[in-house]
């Protein structure tokens, strides 16, 4: 049986690192909106535009991907709280301790992975 205790503790971990990374994705985008304003309009054919959009793009992914990621963990502790972290949300099986090592927020089995995309 996994210690629950010792991924409640990884999960605490992972969460605060996502909470102190949001506010510094979301200055990101604020800063490239910003010189974008100030930029010529026609990222095409301005050297800096294709950067700043290329900057935005890239600062709005990473922060939709932790905001998800987030989520994610935040489900996971409900599910520690809840008495079922460590099933797998289609079968009811037990997770191997492998797989929560590797992704502690996951709701699923090695066998029904694949059927989700995390």
């Amino acid at each position: 049986m996994p210690d629950f205790e010792r991924f409640r503790i990884l999960l605490e971990e992972e969460r605060q690192r996502k909470v102190a990374l949001l506010p510094a994705l979301r200055a990101d985008i604020t800063s490239a909106n910003s010189a974008r304003q100030d930029a010529n309009v026609d990222d095409e054919h301005d050297p800096e535009g294709a950067t700043i959009a290329f900057e935005l793009s890239q600062a709005s992914a990473l922060l939709q991907q932790s905001s998800a990621g987030l989520e994610q963990v935040e489900a996971a502790l409900a599910r520690i709280a809840a008495g079922t972290y460590g099933t797998c949300a289609v079968c009811g099986e037990a997770i191997a301790e492998g797989r929560l090592e590797a992704r502690p927020w996951t709701p699923y089995c090695i066998s029904h992975a694949g059927a989700v995309w995390q």
